[in-house]
């Protein structure tokens, strides 16, 4: 049968080809299957398309192709047969690793079954991290009821949906989505106070049928929360702000309106409302008598009531205090020595002073500054100059400064004068103020051992700015001065009052004046390192004296240069009077030896250049004498 009939050979079956040629044949290659093809058994279909069985191949056997025709879409088709075919061969022999498998699976499935499941979805409920709080507050405990882990899992979902029902509340009153998002971030607090009233209503007849979304949505709308926070963002307060003091109400809304409205009665303004309300911490706790009453005991005490304001923005927790704790801060520092003014205008520029720090802390200032030789009236009166150091820290900051101005040769009643010509030293930092200013005025040539006299003699020195007020100083002495730079650590140890002068207003006027007269600009160097003081002169004072010694003493310009302390002393206390008195006994005297005596050593140079002068006149004129009568004994001789 085979011999006149032509065949297509297509993954173990044999085709007939509709369009027989004996001439053109085509091999298929052998598709990758699990087996060879060998071992898959060849069937065929004749012309008639009747099934015909073929003899397998063998292992080392090709397949007589020559018996197989082509057909038309013999392509495809024997594609698809081989697929076909080799599935079925291919589920056979895998099926028992598919049973493994589905073994595997299954114990997958019961492992995923027993992880937890998502939280139930329903309108408004919300997805959000489980890393947040899971504690139930105790009261909504009471409320629920319940085992702790499903509690957990209910509380966790009823604060995302109090949570989000709050966020379009806000977006609802106008706010953006972006301030509503942070807003609500802030209201941690007020946001669980929500989910306690919104499940306590569940037992009120009128919202036992509501969902919870919808009982949170009538608490939020009934508690005023959105037009609160518009009115407070009115008012200044920051949204970090407004989250904290809604949080700290406790629920107590028209409280927070009110305290606002008593805030703005003592004069607090606007941007320190949040301030006050966040610092304070009385916004749920004090009442409205007390608060009148502090302020009350303050003005009797020389605190002004338009001071108030001012004075609970820069310190808040002052109206925190109890009656009994104010009077006793009012006593410590009346014991003191300072009376209501005194004491009004301390509080005024500092009131942490009085309401901020603690008795004991208080105490422990005041005895250490009476270490320093201070009596209680005087401690007192310091602290009205500067209330600042009852802020400064013993430890970190007076026993550091104490113990360099030792170093530096400052001895204790050094340090009481510092303290208190210029409290503020004990004020600033040591190493970044203090430390760097010593250094330079060493690097200028003041000696180690003078440094000490120079910050007793002038402590605000201290306090300047180094690169904005002493540097340019010592330039401008140097440069435009005539100080040489060996003279000028002289200069700053004799006269370091200098430093606090202001260039353009005195020392230029001072320097263009004395060089107008026509001193040189080295002599004018050398004048000041003699006599630093010079630049420190107001004109006025120094034309009538100038004046005088030209005009009137008929001095020459040199022995200014030799004495620049002739602009020192008065001109109608001492230079006129003696310059009388020498022109009285016809004497003269270097500007020196003329000024410098007190008035009994000046009568006693007086006395003794007046004798000088008779002796000198009576022997010039016994000598006349003996020469006239020598002369006339040689007229009459013969």
């Amino acid at each position: 049968m085979l011999s006149h009939r032509h065949f297509v050979f297509l993954h173990g079956f044999l085709h007939p080809n509709p369009n027989p040629n004996p001439n053109p044949f085509l091999l298929f290659p052998t598709p990758p299957s699990r087996k060879p093809l060998s071992s898959f058994p060849i069937r065929a279909l004749d012309s008639d398309n009747q099934p015909v069985s073929l003899a397998p191949f063998e292992p080392d056997q090709e397949p007589n192709i020559s018996l197989l025709s082509r057909r038309q879409n013999a392509n495809s088709t024997g594609l698809l047969l081989l697929h076909s075919e080799t599935l079925a061969q291919s589920t056979e022999e895998d099926g028992e690793d598919r049973e493994e498998e589905e073994e595997i699976r299954r114990k997958v499935a019961e492992e995923v079954s027993l992880a937890t499941r998502r939280n139930p979805r329903f309108p408004g409920s919300i997805d959000f991290p489980k890393a947040g709080r899971l504690d139930p507050p105790p009261d909504l405990r009471l409320v629920l009821g319940g085992d702790d882990r499903v509690l957990k899992r209910a509380l966790e979902v009823r604060r995302g949906v109090a949570a989000e029902t709050l966020k379009v509340a806000l977006r609802a009153g106008k706010l953006s989505v972006t301030y509503s998002t942070n807003l609500v971030s802030k209201l941690s607090d007020f946001v669980d106070h929500v989910v306690i009233e919104a499940a306590a209503l569940k037992g009120v007849p009128e919202f036992s049928h509501m969902s919870f979304n919808a009982r949170a949505r009538s608490y939020i709308e009934s508690s005023g929360v959105v037009p609160l926070v518009k009115w407070l963002k009115h008012n200044s307060l920051t949204y970090p702000q407004i989250g904290k003091v809604i949080c700290m109400c406790s629920g107590n809304l028209v409280r927070v309106r009110l305290i606002v409205d008593w805030l703005k009665s003592i004069h607090v303004k606007g941007e320190f409302l949040g301030i006050v309300l966040v610092k304070g911490g009385f916004v749920s706790s004090c009442s409205f008598e007390a608060l009148e009453e502090i302020v009350d005991y303050l003005e009797e005490n020389g605190v002004r009531r338009e001071w108030v304001g001012f004075i609970v923005s820069r310190c808040p927790q002052m109206l925190c205090l109890t009656m009994e704790e104010l009077e006793t801060r009012v006593k410590f520092y009346m014991d003191m020595g300072l009376d209501r003014k005194d004491f009004g205008t301390m509080v005024f520029d500092y009131p942490k002073a009085l309401g901020f720090f603690s008795m004991e802390d208080m105490n422990s200032k005041v005895q250490y500054l009476k270490e320093f030789g201070l009596s209680g009236e005087g401690v007192g009166r310091l602290l009205a100059f500067k209330p600042q150091l009852m802020g400064c820290s013993i430890e970190e900051r007076w026993k550091p400064l104490v113990k360099y101005l030792y170093y530096l040769g400052v001895p204790r009643d050094g340090m009481k004068r510092i303290l208190m010509v210029k409290p503020m030293i004990f004020c600033v930092d040591l190493e970044t103020t203090i430390a760097p200013k010593v250094r330079f005025l060493q690097d200028i040539g003041i000696r180690d051992e003078a440094i000490g006299g120079v910050l007793v003699k002038f402590p605000p020195i201290l306090t300047y700015s180094l690169y904005k007020k002493i540097r340019p100083v010592v330039i401008f002495l140097m440069t435009k001065a005539g100080v040489s730079q060996k003279d000028i650590g002289k200069v700053i140890a004799l006269d370091p009052q200098l430093v606090g002068c202001s260039i353009i207003k005195k020392l230029e006027v001072n320097v263009n004046y004395f060089l107008s007269l026509g001193i040189r600009l080295h002599s004018l160097g050398e004048m000041i390192a003699d006599f630093p003081m010079l630049l420190r002169y107001n004109l006025d004072i120094l034309r009538p004296k100038y004046r005088y010694l030209r005009r009137i003493m008929v001095r020459p310009l040199q022995d200014l240069i030799e004495f620049p302390r002739f602009f020192s002393y008065s001109l109608d206390g001492r230079i006129a009077p003696r310059h009388q008195i020498l022109l009285a006994n016809r004497i003269n005297f270097k500007l020196r030896y003329m000024l410098v005596d007190s008035d009994e050593g000046f009568n006693k140079r007086v006395q003794a250049a007046v004798e000088r002068r008779e002796k000198f006149e009576a022997g010039k004129a016994n000598l006349e004498m003996a020469n006239s009568d020598s002369a006339q004994v040689a007229s009459t001789t013969p």
